[in-house]
């Protein structure tokens, strides 16, 4: 063993006591650190599974992302028109069978063509105003998760029946209907037709299940009098990061606007970036309140081993011999906390994915979302060996400027 190490070693064998004490301070820090980072990133990551699960990777709206200025401005420099009135239902994404045709070629993924509008749905009496969605059930089952969330009834009940429709259970409840029951659904441009309900749904947001009916296509198009029009596409990719890169394509390809995920939900997604931040600062503070404990302790055996020192010295120590020995005494401290501090966390990361409780929407036993990851361990290990670095370091180098003359003679 070098006699750096053996004399740092045996510095600390010597205050036990306080070494002990400051490694447990280093050992809970790693250790709680890593499973609030475990905690942290393993909800985050659910959250983001949830909701790009929940909504298509990349939708195409019947929109444009920078629309031509009126005739009136292009043709007279006129800055602001009042009272044109555009003709009525002149949006929706036309000739979709061009459209598919376009993107099945090198789409890498699945796609569903849909026609989305206000209805008014009556039974018994009551109104409810719902989002009206033409799908073609099998295609539309492939991008979407509203197979998992059946209550009752069947989604692919659609396709057999051209008067059927799947309503969320808030609205059925609203309006007072079960299942089987024949409603009457009317829409602003004069359709009217009466379907049955096959499907009944609950997704556990509110917006959803109680304002939104999905019925077939041709039966929306009938409704809304718009044949052989739809106003969306929606896409699930097989690699979900390149959602950006295939929207971007979509809308060179086609002219429509071509949303991402990713730019659907920016903001959250800036959120989850400081929520990161906020995280790992409460990490490094953590850690450094540990690294005063290395300091105190280290400082002190300066203090006491100042003739230690001068001996040292005398016998031919250099300053960076000095100062490697009590910079190693922190970092032994540093390591042995971290060891064992990444073990605690370990534990308490097993301890907290054995919590398990039920939901009141879910009749299963649900488990807090954690992720194992060597990188916690690495970043809180290292951040302790760093706060241990530089509170070991301060008081070395001030060890190494002794002059050994002075304290012999008794002057400090």
């Amino acid at each position: 063993m070098p006699l750096v190490l053996s004399i740092a070693l045996t510095h600390v064998r010597g205050r036990l006591r306080q070494s002990i004490v400051s490694v447990l301070g280093v050992m809970l820090g790693v250790g709680f650190s890593i499973a609030m980072a475990a905690l942290m990133q393993g909800s985050q990551e659910d959250f983001i599974a949830t909701l790009v699960d929940a909504m298509p990777h990349v939708e195409v709206s019947d929109e444009v992302r920078d629309p031509a200025p009126p005739p009136a401005a292009r043709f007279y420099g006129a800055v602001n028109v009042i009272g044109a009135r555009p003709d009525d239902d002149t949006r929706g994404l036309r000739n979709p069978a061009r459209l598919r045709a376009m993107l099945d070629s090198w789409l890498p993924g699945r796609m569903t063509m849909t026609l989305a509008g206000q209805a008014v749905l009556r039974y018994g009496g009551r109104d409810v105003a719902v989002s009206l969605t033409g799908v073609d059930p099998a295609s539309y089952l492939r991008v979407s998760t509203i197979g998992d969330d059946m209550r009752s009834g069947s989604f692919m009940e659609l396709a057999a029946n051209l008067n059927g429709i799947v309503v969320g259970d808030g609205v059925a409840e609203k309006l007072g209907a079960r299942l089987g029951d024949t409603i009457a659904a009317s829409t602003s441009s004069g359709g009217v037709r009466r379907l049955k309900i096959v499907g009944l749904y609950h997704t556990g947001i509110t917006q959803a299940d109680d304002a939104t009916a999905y019925a077939m296509l041709k039966t929306a198009q009938v409704l809304f009098a718009r044949p052989d029009v739809v106003n969306r596409i929606s896409v699930k990719l097989d690699d979900i990061n390149v959602a950006r890169s295939v929207a971007a394509r979509i809308e060179r390809m086609t002219g429509y606007r071509a949303t991402s995920w990713q730019e659907a939900n920016e903001s959250l997604m800036e959120v989850l970036v400081v929520r990161n931040v906020i995280m790992y600062t409460v990490v490094g503070a953590i850690l450094l309140v540990a690294g005063f404990g290395i300091f105190t302790i280290v400082s002190t055996i300066v203090h006491e081993k100042a003739r230690d020192i001068a001996i040292l010295k005398s016998l031919g120590f250099g300053q960076g011999d000095i100062r490697r020995i009590f910079l190693i005494e922190g970092l032994v401290i540093g390591a042995a906390g971290s060891v064992l501090g990444s073990v605690l966390g370990y534990l308490i990361t097993l301890g907290l994915g054995a919590v398990t409780f039920e939901v009141r929407t879910n009749v299963e036993m649900t488990s807090l979302p954690l992720t194992y990851s060597p990188l916690h361990y690495l970043i809180a290990s290292g951040f302790a060996l760093l706060s241990a670095g530089i509170a070991g370091y301060m008081p070395a180098r001030r060890a190494a400027k002794l002059n050994p003359v002075e304290i012999i003679r008794g002057a400090s």
